[in-house]
């Protein structure tokens, strides 16, 4: 018993002398402006001794000596080194904007990211803290709205359908980079944020550069470059835990964890969560996953690898942003604002004509090298494997489409989908105004067959009537991506920095249908692929979630109807950039880029097996741009800057090859993209203002547009030549600190954008790619439209008591116009000049949010941190955006102006979110 209370005492001693020996150190880190910065990285030097301040950028850290250095980093910041001598408060550490933001991001190199008061561009930046907080269940784009000359909606309301334009340029025309990586689809331009739908939850900051930006790579950033930088290998050991509930039933789940960097420099790091919920636009059904994993080796002081896989697998019903598939205003008056135009019941279970299912994986391994003092080196080599789509509907029920109104149950608008299946199976269909149709045997099957829209009576069995069924298609727009990236940045001088690069990558898109659902009926048959004509198919594939994990799969053995073809890619680009900074107030950059972009289309059904032009040769084209812009910080309170740029750009992937065919357009030209803009800033300890004036024209441009052929009634999509694109505005952003405690933030922009020139080409129908109409149309003066060309934004920030937060903002927004469609007389092929976009009903609304954080163990940060969004707070009624432009004659039915005619989307009206985070 005596050696046991002996081995105690021992114990206790070594035990009081370990704590007796650490020194507690406390203070707060704050960002240029006094804002608290939390999350903020407080290490003690040459350790792994750390902790991370809390939601008022405050910090307490138990260190082994009584004297020593502490080390304060956050990403955009620069390191600071602060020493402490005894235990006690270190104070108010304020950190200033990096000259390298990348010092704690994945690639380092390859990250263009905009220095406040040193790159001459116009930017914004929005913080991870902000992000989390103030984002909720809306979408991704969203967050964006508080910055100048952004607009972003959710379009039809589904789960990531957001779309967004800057300065009027939508976003094929934005580049999207991710950790320095374009992932703008390289066909189109497009990016589909359902396929980043977990973006949120792994992204450290966002930056938008309006205007041409600072990035390096040979990039159509005609509107502006979105900068996403996600997270890296946490160096510290912890993680967290979320949970959050919205309107119809919204749910989220998250878990984070990190195992700290061990003595070997290995760190992993990763993130699971779940998104599920009815949506708030009718039969917007949704569920999605987000995955992170990070591995880190800092394998001495000169090379660090970072690997990086993170993946979003979703599927989501939608409210289709067809130019034809959507209601009109009259039936949103009719049947409120969530009215889904797609959406009925099948067998007493919701479903519906529209649903997307995605899953677009990206991994990456990041190499960086510190070759010494003045030069280093770094790489990124990525691939992702893209797999899914998105459904609708393919053929005719008695010669109308599956889409028409006589489909629908006149006083609820559901889809009739139980009397589609009765037409289809030959058990006969009731439907509006008492029509009926009911299929017919094929006899050469003995099966229940729809077939393909465009056969005729004379190309099937006889007695089988032509356009008999409708079914649901999905439409697959997989794809293979494999990149790489490299930086190397040598030190001239102690004025002058040298970047030079390469970009190169290789991209497939793999384009086909496949039947989703017969809708009752046994198979469909399709016509449309000349090396199986008359072919019947009758496998159903799964559009669910479960069919989307495996992206390795081969989709060469499914069936396919309608369209099958391939578009290869390839792209090898060079850049260099020249920066100057004479250390004294003017900074100064030079950039130059040259890629060289490779077509080719492959066309499995509009040509024989056997027939070479199955396959086109490569269509290679030259496009680059130089930049440049110089800043001068007059003072410690005033900077000017000007920048400007030529972009010579290849056009995307259509425009290349003509009529959904093999034909090669021999006069394909490049785009052409003049930008110039002015700048100011004011700068003080507790106001910020920034303003800046610009000028884009965009010209040769290739577009393409709804259409409608009034004198036979097809629809489809015209492909125009000859645009020409001139987009010119003045933007503020300000930020006053009232007092420690109370922030206001202020926005104006002020646009006008207009189309002008002679656009000409042909129309295509939708489903079957056939020549339904060509169009020659004078577009002067006509408004570019989705987009709001005026907005503003007030809020404030009110930190009343220690932990708590309250934020409310105001966003109008005016002289939104209508998007650009083609109809009336000019539609068949006879000139004519283009209709004025109409005017939508300008708005403002209000949010609103509260958030508290309780640190219940100030020594290793463990807390927990509450958080409630109430968007559009007065619930205010607007027109988000209108497909068509119809106006409003004398006699016509209107709201507030609008013909009710015209085919639009409300937007949201209030919705909520509530969520509790617990970090350790």
């Amino acid at each position: 018993m005596k050696k046991i209370t002996n081995l105690l005492l021992v114990a206790l001693f070594f035990v009081s002398a370990t704590v007796l020996a650490q020194t507690q150190i406390s203070g707060s880190v704050v960002d240029e402006t006094g804002e608290p910065l939390p999350g903020a990285s407080v290490v003690e030097k040459a350790t792994t001794n750390g902790t991370s301040t809390n939601f008022d950028g405050e910090f307490k850290l138990n260190v082994k000596g009584t004297s020593g250095t502490l080390v304060v980093s956050f990403v955009g910041y620069k390191d600071k080194q602060v020493a402490f001598n005894g235990a006690g408060n270190v104070g108010t550490i304020q950190l200033q904007p990096s000259d390298n933001v990348l010092e704690e991001v994945v690639i380092k190199g390859l990250i263009d990211v905009a220095k406040d008061r040193e790159t001459p561009v116009a930017v914004s930046t929005i913080k991870a803290a902000e992000i989390q907080e103030k984002l909720g269940s809306q979408e991704f784009p969203e967050i964006l709205n508080t910055t100048p000359s952004v607009y972003a909606t959710k379009s039809g309301g589904g789960f990531g359908d957001a779309r967004i334009n800057i300065r009027g340029f939508s976003q094929e025309n934005i580049a999207v980079l991710i950790n320095g990586v374009p992932v703008n689809d390289m066909e189109n331009g497009r990016v589909f944020w359902s396929n980043w739908a977990g973006l949120s939850d792994v992204t450290t900051a966002m930056q938008v550069q309006r205007g041409l930006g600072s990035s390096k790579l040979a990039i159509s950033s005609v509107g502006g470059t979105i900068n996403i930088i996600t997270k890296t290998t946490d160096k510290k050991e912890g993680g967290s835990v979320l949970a959050s509930y919205g309107n119809d039933n919204y749910l989220k789940t998250l878990a984070t964890y990190s195992t700290g960097k061990n003595e070997n420099g290995f760190a992993a790091s990763f993130l699971f969560s779940r998104t599920a919920g009815d949506g708030y636009v009718n039969g917007t059904e949704f569920e999605g996953y987000n995955y992170f994993v990070g591995l880190g080796w800092e394998i001495n002081e000169d090379h660090d690898l970072q690997f990086m896989l993170t993946g979003a697998p979703q599927t989501h019903n939608q409210r289709t942003t067809s130019f034809f598939n959507m209601a009109t205003l009259a039936d949103y008056r009719r049947l409120g604002n969530r009215y889904n135009y797609n959406h009925g019941f099948l067998n007493g279970e919701q479903f519906n004509w529209r649903k997307n299912f995605y899953h677009k994986p990206v991994t990456s391994l990041n190499w960086n090298w510190d070759i010494d003092e003045e030069s280093s080196l770094s790489a990124s080599a990525y691939v992702s494997f893209g797999r899914g789509g998105g459904t609708g509907d393919i053929g005719r029920l008695g010669g109308n489409f599956a889409s028409s109104s006589r489909f629908r149950d006149p006083s609820t608008g559901l889809v009739l989908w139980d009397e589609i299946a009765n037409s289809n199976s030959g058990q006969g269909g009731t439907f509006s105004n008492g029509f009926t149709y009911n299929n017919v045997v094929d006899p050469s099957t003995g099966l229940y067959i729809v077939n393909d829209d465009e056969l005729r009576s004379t190309d099937i069995p006889a007695g089988l009537e032509r356009r008999n069924g409708a079914i649901r298609r999905a439409s697959i727009n997989s794809h293979n991506w494999y990149g790489l990236l490299a930086n190397y940045n040598r030190k001239l001088n102690d004025e002058f920095t040298l970047d030079f690069g390469v970009d190169v990558r290789s991209y497939t898109g793999i384009h086909y249908r496949r039947i989703d659902n017969l809708l009752g009926a046994d198979g469909y048959r399709d016509n449309d692929n000349i090396n199986q004509p008359l072919n019947v198919l009758t496998t159903e594939y799964s559009s669910d979630l479960s069919s989307l994990w495996n992206v390795f799969k081969s989709t060469d053995d499914e069936e396919k109807i309608n369209y099958h073809n391939d578009g290869n890619v390839r792209w090898f680009g060079g850049f260099t950039q020249l920066e100057y900074n004479n250390g004294e107030g003017i900074t100064a950059f030079l950039q130059g880029g040259l890629s060289n972009q490779g077509f080719q289309r492959v066309d499995y059904f509009n040509y024989l097996d056997t027939d070479p032009a199955q396959t086109t040769e490569w269509v290679n084209l030259w496009g680059g741009n130089i930049k440049g812009g110089i800043n001068w910080n007059i003072n410690e309170e005033h900077n000017v800057f000007a920048n400007g740029g030529y972009y010579s750009k290849q056009p995307f992937f259509d425009a290349v090859f003509l009529n959904f065919r093999n034909d090669i357009n021999e006069a394909v030209t490049n785009e052409k993209v003049l930008g110039l803009e002015l700048g100011y800033g004011f700068k003080t300890e507790r106001f910020n203002l920034n303003a800046n004036l610009y000028r884009t024209q965009w010209k040769d441009r290739f577009v393409t547009a709804g259409f409608e052929n009034q004198t036979t009634g097809d629809r489809g999509t015209a492909q125009l030549n000859g645009v020409t694109q001139t987009h010119m505005g003045v933007e503020l952003e300000s930020t006053y600190k009232i007092t420690e405690d109370v922030t206001l933030f202020g926005m104006v922009s002020i646009n006008d954008w207009e189309f002008s020139g002679t656009a000409t080409g042909n129309a295509f129908d939708n489903d079957n790619q056939t020549q339904i109409g060509s169009v020659n149309v004078n577009l002067d003066g006509v408004k570019v439209g989705d987009a709001a060309q005026s907005t503003a934004r007030l809020g404030v920030e009110i930190r009343p008591w220690k932990g708590f937060k309250v934020d409310y903002s105001q966003r109008f927004v005016d002289r939104l116009y209508s998007a650009f469609t083609l109809e009336d007389s000019f539609s068949s092929g006879i000139d004519g000049v283009a209709e004025p976009a109409i005017k939508l009903p300008g708005y403002a609304l209000s949010d609103l949010g509260f958030s508290y954080k309780w640190n219940f163990n100030e020594e290793t940060n463990e807390s927990v941190s509450f958080r409630l969004n109430i968007n559009n707070l007065f619930d205010e009624e607007y027109i988000a955006e209108s497909r068509t432009n119809i106006a409003a004659e004398p006699g016509d039915e209107t709201f507030r102006g609008v013909n009710t005619r015209n085919k639009v989307f409300f937007g949201f009206g209030t919705t909520w979110n509530f969520s509790v985070r617990y970090s350790f």
